[in-house]
């Protein structure tokens, strides 16, 4: 058996006017899907090969329970020759569904009362026959249009209606073609390239190849924009939020920073267990940083190995070149530092200060549900004169209430910068418990003394990662499902606007 091209080829080869009238007798005639011949003449169409005319063919298709007419009789007639065989005295309907079943006798008894061809005995209540036989114009109509093969012409409308109302049939609608030749018409189909390639030029095949015609008109296909993923939705509402309670917002673009600013600056000690290779990520090339302020690294080193404004250090050698490594910053603290360095030591001196950074932070951790290698840390900091302990749970609170936080308490905490140090926990609403939701504490005097701000000058910082909240916000329970390689790209599309509610509501009550 040929395939459906080059039967319709060959068919049309006979002569030059010959066509093929309709593909659907064509596919019956050849043993051919229909739909196959159809998808096959259309792509010969494509290519000027043949052309087509479309057939809209109508027919009646019997349902089944017309096949069971057709075989058997209508309702009707199967009811009257029960009641026939009954005799005068006719049978009740509950007789009468024994012998013919209940559905037969539902819409048989019906129309055998409609066409008086029985009555129901008002004394006994049993159907009894009138007449003695009846013809069967249902079988017979239904016979009909199995012979014409459906055509609605074989019957009268009054009949056709009559059918449809007792859903014996249903009308059809069959497309076809008609199959001629087309201008570029050939027994047998030569492929058109669709694009020119190295080979072709290479054997010089390109100047006898039929190449397909360029679709100048044709549309690419259509590029969807950009989506912010969900982190993104919620550090632009933090970063709006810190900047109405007016922070400026710290530059943390650089991700490589030096031991010194990352962990010396910040009066930790060099024998630190975070400054292991467990913990940080050090960089081989380069290893180590170009310079740092000597002066203030001598007053750091100094702070460190022997101490200063009442603190006796940490009495160890500090070593340069532990201090000048290079490492991928385990927090935007290595920023804060830098900045209020720069505050000290500005041109006219020290004046009060609010800052803020929403930026990547690197550690060596076991990955897991709740933590991977790297996460977005949300730090905010404030120097100002005679600060004190109630201005840092002021502005915390100030801050968790405008994101929908207004449950917070607070626990006594160490960090190696910070003192007194205060873990954060807020009430989460849907797990119905407390959890730790952020660090913070006032940077100790030997941080703050070697950059050279006044001695009265105080600053309270805290900070937070930005997934927790996201993880919260998103109902997110595996923080890989969030930020990495594993995140499903429908999720960043569809994720819906990020909106803080109690920041709105305060908004609302000050207006």
């Amino acid at each position: 058996m040929s395939d459906p091209e080059s039967a319709i080829l060959s068919a049309l080869s006979a002569e030059e006017g010959s066509t093929i009238a309709d593909t659907y007798a064509f596919a019956a005639s050849h043993n051919f899907d229909h739909n196959q011949v159809v998808g096959v003449s259309k792509s010969l169409e494509g290519d000027a090969y043949v052309t087509l005319k479309e057939l809209s063919t109508q027919f009646f298709v019997l349902q089944k329970e017309a096949n069971d007419i057709s075989t058997n009789g209508s309702q009707e007639v199967r009811v009257l020759n029960a009641l026939v065989k009954a005799g005068d005295a006719g049978l009740s309907i509950p007789a009468l569904q024994q012998e013919v079943g209940k559905d037969i006798s539902k819409i048989g008894m019906g129309n055998c009362l409609k066409n008086k061809w029985a009555k129901k005995d008002k004394a006994s209540g049993n159907l009894i026959a009138v007449v003695s036989e009846a013809k069967d114009d249902v079988r017979e109509q239904l016979a009909a249009l199995q012979a014409a093969n459906g055509d609605p012409k074989a019957l009268d409308d009054k009949a056709v209606q009559a059918l449809k109302r007792r859903k014996l049939i249903s009308l059809v609608t069959r497309k076809s073609y008609t199959v001629s030749r087309g201008p570029d018409y050939k027994p047998k189909r030569v492929k058109k390239a669709a694009d020119l390639t190295k080979e072709m030029l290479d054997s010089g095949s390109y100047k006898t190849t039929t190449f397909k015609e360029y679709n100048f008109q044709t549309l690419g296909e259509s590029v969807g924009g950009g989506y912010l993923h969900p982190l993104l939705k919620v550090r632009a509402e933090f970063r709006k939020i810190l900047m109405q309670m007016g922070f400026d917002e710290m530059p943390t673009s650089k991700w490589v920073e030096s031991s010194f600013w990352n962990f010396d600056s910040l009066f930790q000690p060099q024998s630190h267990p975070a400054r292991d290779a467990h913990d940080t990520f050090f960089i081989k090339e380069p290893a180590a940083t170009v310079s740092v302020p000597e002066d203030y690294y001598e007053r750091v080193k100094t702070m460190h190995e022997s101490g200063g404004s009442g603190s006796i250090g940490y009495r160890y050698d500090f070593k340069r070149e532990e201090a000048f490594k290079n490492l991928l910053r385990t927090h935007t603290t290595a920023i804060s530092s830098q900045m209020l360095y720069k505050l000290a030591n500005q041109e006219g001196g020290f004046q009060p200060a609010r800052y803020f950074s929403i930026d990547r932070v690197f550690r060596n951790e076991t990955m897991d549900a709740t933590h991977l290698c790297e996460f977005h840390q949300v730090e905010g900091l404030v120097a100002d004169y005679d600060l004190s302990l109630g201005d840092l749970i002021g502005t915390i609170e100030t801050f968790f209430k405008k994101i929908g936080i207004t449950k917070l308490r607070f626990k006594p905490a160490f960090n190696p910068y910070t003192e007194p140090s205060m873990e954060i926990f807020g009430y989460h609403p849907d797990l119905k418990k407390w959890t730790e939701i952020g660090n913070s504490g006032m940077f100790r005097p030997e941080m703050l003394a070697p950059m050279g701000l006044p001695e009265n000058v105080r600053v309270i910082a805290w900070g937070l990662s930005l997934e927790r909240p996201t993880m919260i916000k998103y109902r997110i329970d595996n923080i890989r499902n969030l930020f990495g390689h594993k995140v499903d790209l429908a999720m960043t599309r569809n994720a819906p606007i990020c909106r803080f509610e109690g920041g709105e509501e305060e908004e609302k009550q000050q207006q």
